[in-house]
């Protein structure tokens, strides 16, 4: 149970990430405060970090929803 548990967490932070990796793409930085090789580098790190803590802050409910297929469909 908790394994499958932890693969919904996974699957939600990892649908989020893209998500949110998808909405940054769009945003310009102040060449004044940022921008650069760097901030390319980071700014995907940046966005699975932001993922990570929405879904252990309760997230959008997909991964208990993954989590109960995943014990459906093994039966428990």
């Amino acid at each position: 149970v908790e394994a499958a548990r932890e693969a919904g967490k996974k699957f939600e932070s990892m649908f989020l990430s893209q998500m949110l990796g998808h909405m940054f793409a769009g945003i310009q930085t102040d060449p004044n405060f940022g921008g650069g090789h760097g901030e390319t580098m980071f700014r995907s790190m940046m966005v699975d970090q932001y993922a990570q803590k929405m879904t252990s802050a309760g997230g959008l409910g997909i991964a208990d929803a993954v989590t109960r297929e995943i014990l459906k469909t093994q039966g428990a």
